[in-house]
């Protein structure tokens, strides 16, 4: 008989925990998995995990598997004198020809002394697959929450373990404050269990559509705000847009180009109830057409001022 090195199989210590094998096991289960592997020796990999893990999962079998001591994988052993019969196996240690039998096989044994290990593994507790989907809301509803409807297909086993396609739709719930790429997990929504595994997770992967007005980072919003010439060399009160209707900014006098000018707290909402900040960005814009009397306006101004916006290169 071949020995199987179990924990080299499933990448864990001879001294891990049961919840370490268990985790061992759904992560190298999800990542062999015949619907999703591209690793042409997958599916033997597959049984190989579900064949270590219903060994070591049982206090009693691991107990048993650890008496064979420590061998190469692959290299010719025998159990122990007596072993087969203290540990319960089918029959006696007289009754196997442990040259032609496979560990497996062996350790199947002990559920019944009859079930042969490829019924042990047809009953394995096999977890459902995790999925990842990607969705666009505005900021609209990022800003006070909203419902998305999902509709994607899933791969979920039969009555008869057979893999087969089904379509999934359900409507997920996306809370206010959400930040643009966000990873959300809808734990248990993805594919189903099969023989009592736990449900898959979904991630969702949130995107904000692009706005009109407002561009996000992180919390908070920035706004590109229109000033003429007069309201910025003056100073002057405007309605600034935000998610949650228009509000009067107050421009101090002498406000540059580029100046950003801040409205607290008519950002994005945060999930502990605070707020970030929207940012109004300055662009002094001039008039494309001036009247007459604009023009002798500016006329003046430009021979009585001694302003010199360009000083700094003298």
């Amino acid at each position: 008989m071949k020995f199987k090195d179990y924990y080299e199989i499933l990448g864990v210590a001879r001294t891990a925990s049961n919840d370490e094998i268990k985790k061992a096991y759904r992560k190298l289960a999800h990542q062999y998995h015949p619907d999703i592997s591209k690793d042409p020796a997958g599916e033997e990999k597959f049984k190989e995990v579900g064949e270590a893990y219903a060994t070591l999962k049982d206090t009693e079998k691991r107990a048993a598997y650890d008496e064979l001591g420590r061998h190469p994988t692959g290299q010719e052993f025998r159990p122990p004198p007596n072993w087969a019969g203290q540990h319960g196996a089918a029959g006696t240690s007289q009754e196997y020809s442990f040259d032609d039998i496979d560990l497996s096989d062996l350790f199947a044994s002990f559920a019944s002394g009859k079930r042969h290990a490829q019924n042990q593994r047809a009953t394995m507790p096999i977890p459902g697959q995790d999925y990842e989907l990607a969705t666009q809301i505005s900021l609209e509803d990022a800003a006070h929450g909203t419902t998305v409807d999902l509709n994607f297909t899933v791969a979920e086993h039969d009555q008869h373990g057979q893999l087969k396609r089904v379509p999934h739709t359900f409507k997920a719930r996306i809370p206010k404050g959400v930040t643009n790429g966000q990873k959300m997990l809808l734990r248990g929504k993805g594919g189903k269990g099969f023989h009592g595994g736990a449900n898959g997770n979904l991630y969702l992967n949130i995107g904000f559509i692009p706005h009109r007005l407002f561009r996000v980072i992180d919390h908070d919003l920035f706004i590109d705000l229109p000033l003429a010439p007069w309201e910025a060399a003056l100073g002057a009160t405007v309605k600034v847009p935000t998610l949650d209707g228009a509000v009067n900014l107050k421009v101090p006098a002498g406000t540059s180009s580029g100046q950003k000018l801040r409205v607290s707290k008519r950002g994005m909402p945060k999930h502990n109830q605070e707020h970030g900040d929207l940012f109004a960005v300055i662009q002094i814009v001039v008039p494309a057409k001036l009247s007459d009397q604009e023009r002798e306006l500016l006329k003046t101004l430009a021979e009585s001022s001694t302003f010199n916006p360009r000083a700094h290169f003298e």
